[in-house]
């Protein structure tokens, strides 16, 4: 579900020289002094000097000077100049951020370019910059403005803890798939209506089949739908975020890799943009401590196996393998669903009947 870039390597020079070394060599083979250049463009010979000795630029209007008087177009002199001023913002920068390579140690680097989301990179602060580039941020400090500062609704667990660093990689990963998806203009009504549509999809045991049609649905209605692999120390099974007012983000990571806690948690993310507002971000943890996780909770149980179907289900005599199968057909869900339902419920014991379920995998890009 991800694919390696294919874009090819800028090439950055150890060393540029700076602009005024190439008007020295040019007034050398004019058998022009400094002196003599100084009085046709109208400048000081302080002036000239300090360009020539790299110590002052050159000006656009200087560069018009140039052209006029020694007939190198003033767009040689500009380019020259910018890529020169370019080259010494980027030799600074590289020795700022070489006091930075110990940020890389919040994120999980390796399985960030295992999934072809960042280039391996053996130089620490080129490695650095290449995740910089990956948040769309000038620095580290920014990036943890940026993200400490996110309204984030988690459902919190005492057993797992997220750190900081992985829940923004995989949550920007979400954000970077989310944007090339293209989508209409968030749409309730549609949406809800796609319910019966979406719900249908459990039955489709084959990701390739159903995940192209429930992206496509819930495209229809506003809402981005990506499938990101959960990354080491990030421990959430699904997100659900507003990229704009019209468009909203369901994130899914596979984190328990069987079909009813698939389609559970993408359900709840539905419900948090059907009942919940846009400014929080909604992080799917294990347990559920807030109303609102517990609301979404409740409306994904009841779009999966509605509360009279449920009753029914719970009276059963004898649960068989059978009966489960059956009773699935009836209700018009997979079997894994009914089985992941009876196992939260107590019903069922955690060991049985597993064998119902379907599960999935990401494949890692080779």
């Amino acid at each position: 579900m991800t694919r390696m870039s294919n874009e090819p390597t800028s090439y950055e020079p150890d060393h540029i020289s700076p602009p005024g070394e190439t008007l020295a060599e040019l007034l050398e083979s004019r058998g022009m002094s400094q002196a003599e250049l100084a009085a046709r463009t109208g400048r000081p010979k302080q002036h000239i000097n300090e360009v020539v000795a790299g110590k002052a630029p050159i000006t656009q209007d200087m560069a018009i000077q140039l052209e006029r008087s020694l007939g190198a177009p003033a767009s040689f002199w500009n380019n020259r100049e910018a890529r020169y001023r370019e080259h010494l913002a980027r030799q600074a920068e590289h020795e700022r951020l070489s006091g930075q390579i110990e940020w890389l140690a919040q994120f999980p680097v390796r399985e960030m370019t295992k999934w072809g989301w960042l280039k391996a990179i053996s130089d620490k602060v080129e490695q650095v910059k290449e995740l910089l580039n990956y948040f769309g941020v000038a620095s580290p400090a920014e990036w943890h403005d940026i993200w400490s500062s996110r309204q984030f609704a988690f459902r919190k667990s005492r057993a797992f803890e997220s750190r900081l660093g992985p829940l923004s990689a995989w949550l920007r990963r979400g954000e970077i798939v989310a944007h090339e998806i293209a989508s209409q203009p968030f749409d309730e009504a549609r949406l809800r209506a796609s319910m019966p549509k979406l719900r249908q999809l459990t039955l489709t045991g084959d990701p390739r089949e159903f995940v192209p049609r429930m992206t496509e649905l819930c495209a229809a209605a506003g809402v981005a739908v990506a499938f990101i692999p959960e990354l080491t120390g990030c421990r959430a099974s699904g997100v659900t975020q507003w990229l704009t007012p019209e468009k909203a983000l369901i994130q899914l990571s596979l984190r328990y890799k069987s079909d009813d806690h698939l389609w559970f948690t993408f359900f709840h993310e539905v419900g948090h943009i059907l009942l919940h507002g846009k400014k929080e971000v909604f992080v799917e943890w294990d347990g559920s401590d807030t109303e609102k996780e517990k609301q979404a909770d409740r409306f994904a149980s009841e779009s999966l196996i509605p509360a009279a179907q449920w009753k029914s289900i719970r009276s059963m005599d004898s649960i068989s393998k059978a009966a489960i199968r059956s009773v699935a057909a009836q209700v018009g869900v997979a079997p894994g669903i009914v089985v992941g339902r009876l196992q939260h419920e107590h019903l069922l014991p955690p060991s049985h009947c597993n064998d119902l379920k379907r599960r999935y995998e990401f494949m890692a890009q080779q």
